[in-house]
């Protein structure tokens, strides 16, 4: 069976996590997670990073740090995982869940214009597979009625809009590092903060509403709750694993994009046919191969599809379902209908993409998938 995705150890990671435990101090912000600061804000030039347990617990932050309060609207995709609304909805938001593009399950900032009130508080941008929402449009609404961005960047690492940095550009970027990921600890997330403003109070909400972080710096004598906030800060054991997988950043991005064009390439031929779609790359955009994905023309056919690669020993999923039409949402708002991210909900598969795939396998998976289509 190949699987749909596989975690891995590439380098380091296992004599980092010993030296963690022989310094004394595996809790958080050790060694290892001043390495990996160290390391996002000088290859990509963010203003100031902090390792989390999860993405989602970054997004808890952002919206804690937004003032986020009951009544306040938060404009977001639909067509995306709960952990990116779950945050605000937790601060009491009403969530605005707006549609995707047609070719493209990113935000269409028309649709964000469309339904800003003065009651919008935030806008919640995601970056899905890695490839960038037209960040220019929206942070030309963002200044125009001045509501902060945030970019859920959980599967964009190492990816850019028009060579900038996706999560350098909104007022906030949130990082995933879950065993899906290109790079991984297993768990673990990163918020990424780029207004100054903000920076003293997310390290007091990190770390429980306490200014301890000013504390071990000597900028006070004494340390005590000053605010809201919660442990937010990942193990250093985390950190060491996830150093050494950052350590090799440029030979696993190189594997997966070559992964992902040779998927390209093998199902290029039958896209042309129009029975499934391939991922569309916007210009703007580049493309750090965090997934490979098709279209299918509907659910049934993607039904058969998923169970017919499986009886050929390849393990596909499909992905997000439309927020709008989740039993919880439902509970306390009107059904919309949302075209375009319902068919994505619909007709979106992923396949197997993870490190040690090979690219005779990928092979492997278009022939399957070209079979299936041929014996229709």
């Amino acid at each position: 069976m190949i699987p749909f995705n596989k975690p891995y150890l590439q380098g380091n990671e296992l004599t980092y996590i010993a030296q963690a435990v022989s310094s004394g101090k595996i809790s958080g912000d050790g060694i290892f997670t001043k390495k990996c600061h160290e390391f996002f804000e000088k290859k990509y030039g963010f203003k100031k990073v902090l390792l989390t347990t999860s993405c989602t617990d970054a997004l808890e932050m952002a919206a804690i740090l937004l003032n986020i309060q009951p009544g306040d609207e938060v404009i977001a995709p639909s067509y995306t995982f709960v952990s990116t609304v779950n945050a605000f909805s937790l601060r009491g938001a009403k969530l605005i869940f707006v549609d995707s593009y047609s070719n493209n399950p990113n935000i269409d900032p028309v649709a964000i214009r469309n339904s800003i009130t003065e009651k919008t508080k935030a806008i919640i941008v995601v970056h899905y597979a890695g490839v960038a929402c037209d960040m220019d449009a929206i942070m030309a609404i963002s200044k125009e009625f001045n509501i902060p961005v945030v970019e859920d960047a959980a599967q964009a690492i190492d990816s850019y809009y028009n060579n900038k940095p996706l999560g350098s550009i909104g007022t906030f970027g949130t990082f995933s590092f879950h065993e899906t990921k290109n790079i991984i600890s297993g768990e673990g997330g990163m918020l990424v903060i780029n207004d100054d403003k903000y920076i003293q109070r997310a390290e007091i909400i990190r770390e429980k509403g306490t200014n301890r972080a000013s504390f071990f710096r000597g900028e006070v004598n004494k340390y005590g709750w000053v605010d809201i906030g919660s442990s937010f800060l990942p193990s250093d054991i985390i950190a060491a694993y996830l150093y050494a997988q950052l350590e090799n950043m440029d030979i696993i991005q190189t594997k997966r994009i070559s992964l992902w064009e040779q998927y390209y390439a093998g199902l290029s031929r039958l896209a042309e046919t129009g029975v499934i779609a391939l991922p569309a790359i916007p210009a703007f955009a580049s493309n750090n191969a965090h997934m490979f994905y098709i279209v299918c023309e509907n659910i049934n056919v993607r039904t058969g599809l998923i169970q017919y690669l499986k009886d050929n020993g390849i393990y596909s999923v499909f992905h997000y379902l439309s927020l709008n039409k989740s039993e919880y949402y439902l509970t306390k708002n009107e059904s919309v209908d949302l075209e375009n991210s319902d068919r994505f909900t619909d007709s979106l598969l992923r396949l197997p993409m993870f490190y040690e795939l090979e690219l005779e396998q990928v092979d492997y998976i278009c022939s399957k998938i070209i079979d299936f289509y041929y014996a229709k």
